[in-house]
């Protein structure tokens, strides 16, 4: 009779997964069948950080069986297959978005897209700017500016530099005892900053392209790894966009968290906040009370949905 082992999946290759079993023995596993996400299609089936039944079919291969249930998950539109989705990881206590103002310039947009995929599970996310060490005055008039967008709103806010060990601290106060993932936009200098918390992973930094000014992919695979201080990292691999087949306009104003408060206040329950009358949110943007940057924002992943929910109900009516 095969036994049935328990473990937890550390790091995904595409086609096999490092599982670290709860006996201590690290084994790559495969999957066999489909396994689906909500009726969602998927181009990964198994996220790192998935507690997984496992068989052995020898001492140093085995067969993931079952997905034992997620208590969290982070989920993105897949970059190189439209329509599918790509799991980036599951079972995590917080999620950093690494982000900078300068080299590569700063995206905010981003920001709040990586936000949109933590808020649907009330996910704890650290927003972190790093590389404070090249930011002169008028970019650290930025970053206030920004810090108090964001924690005027409930989300923590760091700046660090991975390269000078500035800020890293408090960093590894908020990590401690903690699954987290990490992620951020391409080249926002996320390997040094793992390496400067936890300089015995030796993770792989590239300098940004000088002819692009674009960050270049150092992480191929998500990957977790233990903190010596406690606690774990989700390491992922950069990314440069992110946009969302799983959701409805709806959802998005849902998970804006400051529109969701003042939505009980708006004349329709269903208000999406574009051009409704009596419309709470709008009332608060004229009177500055809510950033512009993140409702231009909240409006162009708005526009995107419906953009594509059209073009879809255009393919299905032929």
């Amino acid at each position: 009779m095969e036994q049935k082992i328990d473990g937890t999946v550390v790091k995904s290759t595409g086609s096999w997964y490092n599982v670290l079993l709860d006996n201590g023995q690290l084994l790559p596993c495969r999957i066999i069948g489909k396994f689906r996400l909500d009726g969602l299609r998927l181009t990964n089936p198994v996220a790192v950080g998935d507690r997984v039944q496992i068989f052995k079919e020898s001492e140093t291969a085995g067969i993931i069986k079952k997905i034992l249930e997620r208590r969290n998950y982070v989920v993105r539109s897949s970059p190189r297959k439209k329509m599918y989705l790509h799991l980036l990881a599951a079972n995590i206590d917080q999620a950093v978005v690494v982000s900078t103002i300068v080299k590569p310039k700063l995206k905010q947009g981003f920001i709040d897209r990586f936000l949109l995929m933590t808020e649907p599970y009330n996910i704890p996310c650290i927003v972190l700017f790093n590389k404070s060490d090249l930011y002169n005055d008028e970019d650290l008039e930025i970053y206030e500016y920004l810090k108090a967008v964001y924690e005027n709103i409930g989300y923590k806010v760091l700046l660090v530099s991975g390269l000078k060990g500035d800020g890293v601290s408090e960093l590894v106060g908020l990590l401690k005892d903690k699954i987290t993932l990490i992620s951020g936009h391409s080249g926002v200098g996320k390997s040094t900053l793992i390496n400067a918390f936890q300089p015995q992973l030796q993770l792989e930094t590239k300098a940004i392209s000088d002819y692009s000014g674009k960050g270049q992919h150092t992480t191929t695979f998500a990957e977790m790894y233990p903190l010596d201080f406690g606690g774990k990292i989700i390491d992922t691999p950069g990314i440069k966009s992110l946009a969302f087949i799983n959701m409805e306009p709806q959802d998005v104003a849902h998970n804006f968290r400051e529109f969701f408060i003042l939505s009980k206040e708006c004349k329709f329950s269903n208000c999406l906040h574009l051009n409704e009358p009596k419309c709470a949110v709008k009332i608060a943007l004229e009177n500055e009370e809510i950033s512009f940057l993140r409702y231009q924002n909240y409006q162009a992943i708005i526009n995107e949905i419906n953009e594509q929910n059209y073009w879809e109900r255009n393919k299905e009516m032929g």
